[in-house]
């Protein structure tokens, strides 16, 4: 057992998929949500499980948005997982039978990969999500973060949705699993002045944000202004030793290439090689080369966390809170590797003298400073709200504005008349948040799957308007005939209720 360091470690995980289920599937579309799932949450809550079943407690925050969840506990999503499981398993034999003896060796190993997925499917996963994520709940292994009902980018949201979307989210998590959250992960770390009162109102104690919003001094959570909510920041230093696209440790020459196909098979043949190594050139994976190279990278990071928690508590004298933050789907999708990594690491940080517990632990442990204001941020490049904002995007900021506010004008006409349950007005409030998705701008900016994004912010738009529409003009039978039909795409968030929306006088 090596010397005890001061200070607290803390690891927060943000998971989220957009709604895809019924949009398309390859190759962007279920595809996504299927390799995530098999690649990623089955191999990261399997090793969660035996961390619980060992005696470990409160080693990390896990943020789970209700988007993701509610793909999880879909059983259109869970079926077609299943086959998606199935057909893995049937591309992997036929890899097995090539004369290649490379592609061979492919197919065996994914088969045995498939094989794996499946028997914990089955026994694990077969009655959705939810099942799975209260047991980590319960056991104390995590503490959960919450988040808006379909991750928007907040600050560009109008004020009256983005309280809505924040309290139902909350109210989602815990009727789902039992809990309600008290922390959250705010939609891409964004934040712009005034939030932390809505945080204050909805019950949120802490949320996340990203180094440079606390001017790179993360050593500490910090109270926004005179709300008595915490902003913890992610210190750039430990996280980026991770995921860095210069030197992070996914791109190392011995871990699985992410970006390489076998077009025939879907499956990634070929380890990273090198860094200007191109794809024909790549060498075929070998697990057998990774074993040393994972614990060289655990070994590494345990390392800065020490050097970091020690230097963090000599400079503001008092010891001292690191957070390291990522995507959870790094884990698995991204970083083949990355599930053995994580539940090493976990298993390894208090045999290295390091202190590790989740967000809510930190607060509760007193490693909170004196109060800050915080000015408009984000995680996204450039630590501003370009990615959302910016000019490639205009014409979805237009569109998300124009459609918020086609849809309150309808929803507050109806609210005059409509004193009961009203699903038409619940289908506009749900094609409004899915329209304005954080994910829509970000794949746009980036260049991922721009068309898919851009198509889907116009469907819901269009399906936002066409209802409203209807709805406006005293059809009640066709707005509720739409209502229907869009439903039966976007089946998620049904205990969402329109009559909780905020009046325009900001009365719940």
């Amino acid at each position: 057992m090596a010397e005890q360091v001061p200070g607290q470690f803390t690891l927060v995980l943000h998971s989220h998929l957009p709604w895809l289920a019924n949009h398309g599937r390859w190759p962007v579309g279920e595809e996504w949500l299927y390799q995530s799932w098999a690649n990623c949450y089955q191999p990261v809550f399997a090793a969660l499980r035996r961390l619980a079943d060992d005696g470990f407690t409160d080693v990390l925050s896990l943020g789970i948005t209700p988007v993701l969840a509610a793909q999880l506990d879909d059983p259109h999503c869970g079926t077609s997982m299943y086959e998606w499981l199935a057909d893995w398993q049937l591309r992997a034999m036929e890899a097995a039978t090539d004369s290649d003896p490379d592609r061979r060796n492919m197919g065996h190993r994914e088969f045995r990969a498939a094989a794996t997925a499946l028997a914990d499917f089955e026994t694990q996963w077969r009655h959705g999500g939810s099942p799975q994520i209260r047991p980590l709940i319960s056991s104390g292994i995590i503490e959960l973060l919450g988040g808006p009902l379909a991750h928007p980018f907040q600050p560009l949201l109008d004020r009256r949705l983005r309280q809505f979307s924040l309290r139902e989210g909350l109210a989602d998590a815990e009727l789902r699993w039992g809990t309600r959250p008290s922390g959250i992960w705010a939609p891409e770390c964004a934040y712009t002045p005034g939030m932390e009162t809505e945080y204050a109102a909805a019950g949120v104690g802490h949320f996340m944000v990203d180094g440079p919003t606390l001017h790179g001094d993360t050593a500490l959570g910090r109270p926004v202004g005179d709300s008595g909510v915490v902003a913890f920041g992610r210190d750039l230093t430990v996280s980026y030793r991770v995921w860095s696209p210069k030197s992070g440790y996914p791109g190392h020459a011995n871990y699985r290439d992410f970006h390489t196909y076998d077009h025939e098979t879907g499956f990634k043949p070929v380890r990273v090689t090198g860094k200007n190594v191109p794809s024909e050139a790549k060498k075929p994976y070998d697990p057998s080369l990774v074993d040393p190279v994972i614990d060289k990278h655990v070994d590494d990071f345990i390392g800065a966390v020490r050097e970091r928690l020690i230097s963090e508590s000599e400079r503001i004298g008092r010891p001292a809170h690191v957070i390291a933050a990522f995507d959870t789907e790094l884990y698995g999708h991204w970083w083949h590797e990355g599930p053995i990594w994580l539940e090493r690491l976990i298993r390894r940080l208090p045999e290295a003298g390091i202190t590790v517990g989740s967000l809510e632990t930190a607060r509760q442990s007193g490693y909170v400073g004196e109060p800050v204001e915080l000015s408009d941020s984000s995680w996204g490049s450039g630590k501003d709200w370009r990615v959302w904002e910016g000019p490639q995007v205009q014409h979805l900021v237009q569109l998300n504005a124009e459609v918020t506010e086609t849809a309150l004008d309808s929803l507050d006409k109806r609210a005059s008349h409509e004193p009961a349950r009203d699903q038409v007005a619940d289908q506009i409030l749900r094609e409004t948040l899915m329209t304005v998705q954080s994910d829509w701008p970000f794949m746009v900016s980036k260049d991922t799957a721009a068309g898919y994004a851009e198509d889907r912010a116009y469907k819901h738009a269009h399906a936002t308007r066409e209802i409203c529409a209807a709805s406006d003009a005293g059809k009640d039978r066709r707005a509720d005939q739409l209502a229907q039909g869009w439903r039966r795409a976007d089946n998620l968030f049904g205990a969402l209720d329109s009559r909780r929306l905020p009046s325009r006088e900001g009365n719940f």
